[in-house]
């Protein structure tokens, strides 16, 4: 069996989890659905090297279950290609007040090889009101990686806004073609000063983004030519509808 039939196997299993509850959301609950993009940035690096950032998410379903894209690329300005682009496709129902599990796919391209992958994590609110996002991953060559986001609102104002966000990725082996190593591979850690001018669905920001390549990672970068750090300054607005 093919390591890509193991991977549809384990989403197949997963989306089996997930799905009691369709019966029963359909006849008690409405069907809800809403588009976000957290990030939708412009980022000067210090280093010269400009890049056009988005991450975003978009879903449709009940409270009891919730079908959720996932999403996010960026695009080198100076070369007009992108260097990582990813698309999640996946499942979410509660399993708490506070927190849902989810189950899907994943595709990444288009920096080496493209990429299937199964998925399984969690997202919710952790105490003091942080949010949390964390996934691991079953790619169809059989290596599992994993990653974590963490994000935290700071209001000054109702419509002055610090947003605080963290992001580490991980992988418990190497997968060299698409430049990942086994370990932590890098974080990224961000502030985000907004301003709501239209009741959240349009809050322009600036801000300052570091980012960090650790271990084999940063050694493929290096061998490549390419810093494994970087600072960032960011202007670009939140989206939501």
């Amino acid at each position: 069996m093919t390591e890509l039939k193991k991977s549809l196997l384990t989403v197949s299993f997963i989306l089996s989890v997930l799905t009691p509850a369709i019966g029963h959301s359909a006849e008690t609950s409405n069907v809800y659905y809403g588009v976000q993009m957290e990030e939708l940035e412009y980022r000067f690096g210090a280093d010269g090297n400009d890049t056009f950032v988005y991450d975003g998410d978009a879903f449709i379903g009940t409270d009891e279950l919730k079908l959720r894209w996932q999403g996010d690329g960026e695009l080198d300005l100076d070369v007009n290609r992108f260097e990582s682009l990813s698309n999640q496709l996946v499942l979410q129902t509660p399993v708490s007040d506070f927190w849902d599990i989810k189950g899907g796919v994943r595709y990444t391209s288009p920096q080496g090889p493209d990429r299937w992958y199964a998925v399984v994590g969690f997202s919710g609110l952790a105490p003091q009101w942080i949010e949390v996002d964390t996934d691991l991953y079953l790619s169809d060559e059989g290596n599992v990686s994993a990653s974590l986001d963490l994000e935290y609102e700071t209001l000054f104002t109702n419509y002055l806004i610090l947003t605080s966000s963290f992001n580490i990725d991980g992988a418990f082996s190497s997968d060299r073609e698409i430049g990942v190593g086994s370990g932590i591979n890098g974080i990224e850690a961000g502030l985000r000063l907004s301003y709501d001018v239209w009741d959240r669905v349009l809050s322009p920001y600036v801000g300052v983004v570091y980012e960090r390549k650790f271990g084999q990672t940063a050694n493929f970068l290096t061998n490549e030519g390419e810093e494994p750090d970087a600072w960032n300054f960011v202007i670009g607005t939140k989206l939501m509808f």
